[in-house]
């Protein structure tokens, strides 16, 4: 009877025990066996070879990966029982390896490789990398240099904090390999015009992205445009603040490797933009910058921009294409154009300067210093002059109150009757908003309206606390007033205000008169957490002067004399500043208390002392 084939058994034998060491399989009695299916491409030794632990013996080939077959331990090959070429499967016996007498040299210390030694593949990125950097293209460099600027890269090094940079995209170059060879845009065309990356400022990481004027007058290229977008996406991802030098031309045409029509499905606008409101974002403009450059820097929190700085949305090419007339670089937006209409923040004068200004910037949003000092504060009881209608410099009380040297204005020439700064006070960062009596009196038109309140969304997007100076007649009124759409403009620092989702505090300075004053506190005397006033302070529903004349106007009218007519006006305007002093206005708790000036920064620190809120969460930042 024919047995079932299924319970055939053949004894070949016990099979060898085997052992893995060193991720080769063996037996003890130095049989090698296979360790996958493959196909062997290299023999390494005969018979009779001796051989090093770790030892390469066989070379496999399995799934288009070569593994390497080891020797277990030092000793002798007895015996190679396979051939190039041959195929094997798993655990087949490839060769026997007979234990050598003596110590086993150890495989670790037998094969380990100079670590400092560079092979051939290491070495190419090697230059390829150096060829992007400053020191392999001196000529570049030194044109740089003799115009008074510094490289992108000279840039970044000054602005990071030492050895932290981390470049994505260097080995990128141009999208024009139809028009020049792979070597020209090498070293012609590094990184394609904007170097950029990750790096630590202030010891916060940050992500850091600078064009490049020495390539390709610092135009937007395909790949630089994608470097952007994907920097933009990590931003975004890991809530970093950006840092943008902006210098350059704008879009580049010249860009033939990426067929497009218009070239306007780019993201990197779109993704820069929704970044607003959520980390801080920081401009730098340098030289020239038009178009595409033009259009992200504004889209930044604050333009640190140079005094020699041209900025616009159009070069003198796009202007004299479109027939508007044939313009000088320096003649399209220089700086003394854009910093008194508020594109720029704060003008300095060097990209070294630009530099120090933005990690101060960025500063105020990356935490509390723990070392600061302040002026005697003694000093604000005579700040404000006895005579209430003499002006005073409210920059010296803001450099006051605040910590010495922590002031950071910006803004400065546009909109003057509103001051914007960031300042600390006991090293702690808050934004802060003060009238200008120096200027309408500290009447708020549309302008300082506007500078206001996007001020205040910025401080309520990165989470700082708002202290603000009031003295103020109100809003600037007059059909002057009224052609520059007044009623607009000022109601923005209502909705702003109401909108706040940090603390406020109000110090009244002097006046803080009508819907002004009102403004300056958010839209009520009891939103901020705390309203004081100096011993000067006086408050109404409008200016004393006015509210005497339209109240009393019958009574004015009545006596004939102007000398008496005048007399009996002073006397009216001095019964009702009595009527709105601070004194008054606190004895029916309309305010919170009238202090010593002296103690302006505890009212500023004790009302305000809880963590900083969370910053982001805000739609965006208004870029007016």
């Amino acid at each position: 009877m024919t047995p079932d084939p299924i319970s055939i058994r053949v004894n070949l034998g016990p099979l060898p025990r085997r052992e893995k060491l060193s991720g080769v399989d063996h037996d003890p009695n130095g049989a090698v066996f296979a360790p996958m299916l493959g196909t062997v491409v290299r023999v390494a030794v005969s018979d009779g070879a001796q051989v090093r632990s770790g030892q390469q013996l066989v070379v496999l080939e399995s799934m288009k990966m070569e593994h390497i077959v080891a020797a277990p331990h030092a000793g002798v090959v007895a015996r190679v029982a396979v051939a190039e070429g041959e195929r094997v499967r798993r655990d087949q016996r490839l060769l026997d390896v007979i234990e050598a007498a003596g110590p086993v040299v150890d495989k670790t210390e037998d094969a380990e490789r100079d670590p400092d030694a560079v092979r051939a593949d290491l070495d190419e990125v090697r230059r390829r990398h150096a060829i992007g950097q400053d020191a392999q293209r001196p000529d570049a460099v030194a044109k740089r240099h003799d115009a008074g600027r510094r490289t992108a890269r000279e840039n970044i090094a000054a602005l990071c904090d030492e050895g932290t940079f981390l470049e994505y995209g260097p080995l990128v170059v141009a999208a024009q390999r139809q028009r020049r060879s792979l070597e020209d845009l090498i070293e012609r065309t590094p990184a394609d015009g904007l170097v950029g990356g990750l790096a630590d400022i202030n010891g916060s990481q940050c992500a850091v992205l600078a064009y490049d004027a020495t390539v390709l007058a610092g135009t937007q290229g395909a790949y630089n445009h994608l470097k952007k977008d994907r920097l933009f996406d990590v931003a975004a991802r890991r809530r970093l603040p950006v840092v943008l030098y902006a210098e350059g031309g704008g879009g580049r045409p010249g860009d033939v490797d990426i067929p497009t029509v218009s070239g306007l499905q780019v993201m990197a606008f779109h993704l820069f933009a929704r970044l607003s409101g959520h980390v801080p974002l920081v401009g730098i403009a340098s030289g020239r910058c038009f178009a595409g450059n033009a259009a992200l820097l504004g889209c930044c929190d604050v333009v640190i921009a140079t005094r020699d700085a041209t900025i616009g949305m159009g070069g003198p090419a796009m202007i004299e294409g479109g027939g508007l007339g044939t313009y000088d670089a320096d003649e399209v937006g220089p700086i003394d154009v854009q910093a008194p209409n508020g594109v720029v923040d704060v003008v300095v004068a060097d990209e070294a300067e630009a530099t120090e200004v933005a990690k101060r910037y960025l500063s105020y949003f990356q935490g509390t210093l723990a070392e600061w000092e302040s002026q005697d504060q003694r000093r604000l009881r005579q700040a404000v002059p006895e005579n209430r209608v003499r002006v005073y410099d409210v920059r010296s009380v803001i450099d006051t109150i605040a910590d010495s040297g922590s002031v950071l204005e910006l803004r400065r020439d546009f909109g003057p009757g509103i001051i914007t700064a960031l300042v600390r006070i006991e090293g702690k960062p808050y934004g802060l908003i003060a009238n200008n009596p120096a200027h309408l009196g500290g009447a708020i038109d549309s302008e300082a309206a506007d500078k206001a309140s996007r001020f205040l969304q910025l401080c309520d997007a990165h989470g700082l606390p708002v202290v603000s100076l009031c003295d103020t007649p109100g809003f600037m009124v007059g059909p002057d007033a009224e052609r520059t759409a007044t009623v607009r403009h000022v109601s923005r620092m209502f909705v702003t205000g109401a909108n706040l989702r940090g603390p406020l505090c109000v110090i009244v300075l002097r006046k803080a008169y009508g819907l002004g004053a009102m403004a300056m506190a958010g839209g009520s005397l009891t939103v901020p957490v705390a309203t004081v006033s100096w011993p000067t302070g006086e408050l109404g529903g409008m200016g004393l002067e006015g509210a005497v004349k339209l109240g009393f106007r019958k009574e004015l009218d009545a006596v004939s004399d102007p000398e008496e007519r005048q007399r009996l006006f002073d006397q009216m305007v001095a019964t009702a500043y009595e009527h709105g002093k601070a004194l008054n206005a606190a004895s029916l708790f309309e305010i919170d208390d009238v202090i010593d000036p002296a103690d302006t920064r505890r009212w500023i620190t004790t009302t305000m002392s809880e963590p900083p809120r969370e910053p982001g969460g805000r739609a965006f930042v208004d870029t007016w």
